[in-house]
């Protein structure tokens, strides 16, 4: 069984793209995509991307749709993770990164500073504070971090060099852009 998501701005507009039906996996809502890439319009091509929890993949190929220079791809799902494969193989990709393990495993692996990370972890694992901490180190000075959960931002005791600049709500998802700020 999968389940498709629609690009919605950039080079691969309107692509959709497959991923599986898999409990907890959730792409971030078409309109609060928008909203995002709306906020990072000016800011988004040629940086270096994170995406902690990549699941669908829906920010990391909008991000690459867009401009970004590369994406690392975080998936610990190996079924998840071959779709995310294909897609990447799909839209030809190269500059998309793929690491098939938990986001903690990954962190210790990467050596690259970033300047735009993604973090929706799945909503059940409460794993907000714990990848924001170990994330922080390759997270260079006034990179943009998305943050989304199922509750208030204020909550997740994010870094304190993390200010927040724009927050937007859509059902039970909290969306927050935030700053990295020494």
């Amino acid at each position: 069984m999968k389940n498709q998501l629609r690009i919605i701005g950039g080079e691969w507009k309107r692509r959709t793209l497959p991923f599986a039906s898999i409990d907890g996996l959730r792409p971030t809502p078409d309109r609060v995509r928008e909203t995002l890439f709306n906020w990072l319009m000016w800011d988004i091509q040629n940086t270096q991307v994170l995406d902690l929890c990549s699941g669908s993949g829906a920010l990391a190929f909008e991000a690459l749709s867009r401009g970004a220079a590369k994406v690392v791809m975080i998936e610990p799902n190996p079924i998840q993770a071959r779709f995310l494969k294909e897609n990447i193989q799909l839209l030809k990709a190269e500059n998309c990164q793929l690491f098939t393990l938990t986001a903690q495993q990954a962190l210790k692996k990467l050596n690259t500073s970033f300047d735009m990370v993604f973090l929706d972890p799945p909503y059940d694992l409460d794993l907000w504070q714990e990848l924001a901490t170990l994330a922080d180190p390759f997270i260079v000075e006034n990179a943009f971090i998305y943050v989304e959960a199922d509750r208030e931002l204020t909550h997740l005791q994010l870094p304190s060099t993390w200010q927040k600049l724009k927050e937007t709500k859509a059902g039970i998802v909290r969306a927050g852009l935030y700053q990295k700020k020494h």
